[in-house]
This record gives structure tokens, C-alpha cells and sequence, in this order.
């Protein structure tokens, strides 16, 4: 009943008051009618946090933990994972206050404020804290706007420690667990997870292998899963991107932003084949490139490989272009780049590529590799 009745406290309230909170509403009232019913009726079966935990109105003696290497190895993914999600919290509450109060934060400043008291709290038996969103809508919609709004709140939950305390004995833990259901409620998002069933099948199949491993195991599992997860789907949709094309006849200008001419098309020379990789060349793509140069089967004298619209290249990237050049090579093909952005060229010239391929054989345009051609045939 007492939990029943702190509920629909907590439900009614906002029709009556915008500025104060429901839950102390709930717990000022019910507090004082089990106190009364104690004393005064008699009834002693309702359980308080007296009952259950002793109070103290001071702070906790700092306390040195004992750290040895098995406890760090025990703590450390789970400290990651806090850590992790205090970050994102605290930042998604920030950004939520930046929509509202049209000003920016310093994420910098935020993360190692917060970082900073989780460094300290637990010194004295605390358990990390973020950023709320609740409690951040809180002050904001109270007109508090600025960083002293978090101050004042911290100061405000200090003089409640330090004078109020022997209250809290009082309050009872039926309350609070009426309390802890609408939290919970608030925060259950149960309206943004069914919109997010609407997504696309990779997003929803991580959401609810993240969710499902939270309920069956816990936070740390599911979240190393869930990222796990994620990074695969991400680099599956990176494949589906990236484009591998081949060009055999002739190559139209008025689709080229490098070329020099834009009236007429580029006849490619007999014995000469253009391929054009149109995204990310990494170890996921390379397969695929090498495949689709296998499946043709024929040798040309000079295959061009146009690389304009690839953003980056990864080891394995470059270790296959490594492979297809050793390999044309002994098939007596020469191979020659076309429109190397400067990252990738950097990225090749590195890892010694070019002195396998040659200075010659490294084109700015199509034009040039097309002419670069040329010269080879005649060779």
C-alpha cells in the first residue's frame, strides 16, 4: 500500500506542481504518515532505512584501496565500461542542455571534471558518477543554466548529508521502492526502443542482442558484444559501399572531374585494362578486388588501377596491392596507379610500394596513366 500510494503521489503531482519534484513530494508525505502510524497506532511492520541501515549525518573517513594485480585485472573491463558509458551519458546530457539552452559545452572540461571526482569519490566509499539528463532538465527547467546549477545541487546534497541525515532514517524503504519504479519507468526509453525496431535489421539486431545479453547477464557483457557487433555491421556496410569497376573500350570525360578535356571519351589501347575502385580499399575489399581481377582471366599488357575516390588504404590493403603487383609481374603485366589522393600516396610510398612499382608508374590523372600506357605497349 505504502508503495502504491508513493506512485500515484509521484503521478499526480506534475498536474499540481511544475517546480517541485513528485518524489519528495511522496516521500515528505509517506514519511510522516508511517512515522504517525508508528508512534501512534501502533504499526510497526513497515520496514524504514532505520530499520535496515544505520545512519550517520557526517562523511565517510577517506579509505586507501588495497589494489594488487589480480584485482586490477578483475576490475579493469568493467572499469572501462563505466567509464565509457559515464562518458557518453554525461556528454548526451550536455548536448541535450546545448538544444535546449542554445549554448555549447566544452566536452573536454566536461569529461575531466567528471573524471576527476570519480578519482576521488571512491576514497571516501562513493560509486562513480555522470552526467543526468533528469536532473539536468531538472535545473534548466527550474532557470538553472549555468555550471554553478550542478554546484549549487552538490552543495544543497552536502548540507542535506550533514544535517538532515538523522531524517532519512524515517523514510520508508516501501517509498522508496515506489520511488525506484518510476525512475526506472522514465528511464526504461520504452517509447524510443519501439521506434528503434523500425530501423534497419543490423540496427535493431544489435539492439536487441545488447538488450537481451543486459537482462540474461549484465552492463559489461553486453556492451563489449554489442560493439563487437556493431564493428562488424559497420565494416559490412563499408563493403557493400566501396564499387569495383572494370573499364575494357573507352572511358567518358564528361563524368571525370581530373581529366583535362571534357569534349570527347578516352579510348583505352588494346591490351591495356582500367579498373576503378570507387571507396575504402581495406583488408574487407581487397579480397574482393583480387577475386574480381581472378575472375577475368586474361593478362593484359597494363592494367591501370584508378584510386581517385579511395579515402584511405589499411595494411592489408597494401599488402594486397604488394601481391597483385608481384603477381602481374611474373605474368610480365605492369601495373600502373591512377589518381592517388595524398593520404594514400603517403600511406604507399611508407610501406616501400613504390620502389616495387616504380616513380614512373604513379600517375596524377587518367590522362597520364593513359599515356604512361602507350609508352609501355611500346616498350
Amino acid at each position: 500500500i505504502v508503495s502504491i500510494v508513493s506512485i500515484a503521489i509521484i503521478a499526480i503531482t506534475p498536474k499540481f506542481s511544475k517546480k517541485i519534484p513528485g518524489s519528495l513530494i511522496a516521500i515528505i508525505v509517506v514519511t510522516v504518515a508511517v512515522y504517525l502510524m508508528k508512534t501512534y497506532a501502533g504499526i510497526n511492520c513497515i520496514d524504514t532505512i532505520g530499520d535496515r541501515f544505520s545512519i550517520k549525518a557526517e562523511l565517510p573517513d577517506a579509505v586507501m584501496p588495497s589494489l594488487n594485480w589480480e584485482a586490477i585485472q578483475d576490475l579493469f573491463p568493467v572499469a572501462i565500461t563505466i567509464a565509457v558509458l559515464g562518458a557518453i551519458e554525461s556528454l548526451l546530457s550536455a548536448t541535450v542542455a546545448d538544444g535546449v539552452i542554445g549554448d555549447k559545452h566544452d566536452s573536454n572540461t566536461e569529461l575531466i571534471a567528471q573524471g576527476a571526482a570519480n578519482l576521488i569519490t571512491p576514497l571516501f566509499g562513493g560509486i562513480p558518477a555522470t552526467g543526468a539528463i533528469a536532473r539536468t532538465m531538472a535545473n534548466i527547467n527550474n532557470g538553472g543554466k549555468t555550471p554553478v546549477a550542478g554546484m549549487v545541487h552538490a552543495v544543497v546534497l552536502l548540507l542535506i548529508l550533514l544535517f538532515l541525515m538523522p531524517l532519512a532514517q524515517y523514510i520508508p524503504m516501501a517509498c522508496l521502492a515506489g520511488v525506484l519504479v518510476i525512475v526506472s519507468y522514465n528511464m526504461s526509453g520504452w517509447r524510443t526502443f519501439k521506434a528503434l525496431l523500425k530501423n534497419p535489421k543490423s540496427d535493431v539486431t544489435v539492439l536487441l542482442i545488447t538488450f537481451f545479453l543486459t537482462v540474461i547477464f549484465d552492463l559489461t557483457i553486453a556492451i563489449e558484444v554489442g560493439l563487437v557487433i556493431a564493428c562488424v555491421l559497420f565494416m559490412h556496410r563499408v563493403m557493400e559501399t566501396t564499387e569495383i569497376s572494370v573499364i575494357k573500350d573507352e572511358i567518358n570525360l564528361n563524368e571525370e572531374s581530373n581529366s583535362k578535356e571534357d569534349e570527347e571519351n578516352l579510348s583505352i589501347p588494346k591490351g591495356v585494362e582500367v579498373y576503378e575502385i570507387n571507396g575504402p580499399y581495406f583488408f574487407g575489399i581487397a579480397t574482393k578486388f583480387e577475386e574480381i581481377m581472378s575472375r577475368l582471366g586474361d593478362r593484359p599488357k597494363v592494367r591501370i588501377i584508378r584510386m581517385r575516390k579511395v579515402p584511405f588504404i589499411d595494411s592489408t590493403g597494401i599488402h594486397n596491392l604488394t601481391s597483385l603487383c608481384q603477381m602481374a609481374q611474373r605474368e610480365k603485366t605492369t601495373i600502373v596507379l591512377s589518381g592517388v589522393n595524398e593520404k594514400v600516396h603517403k600511406a604507399l610510398q611508407k610501406s616501400g610500394f613504390y620502389e616495387l612499382l616504380g616513380e614512373r608508374n604513379i600517375c596524377p590523372n587518367i590522362n597520364v596513366a593513359l599515356e604512361r600506357s602507350k609508352e609501355l605497349l611500346n616498350e
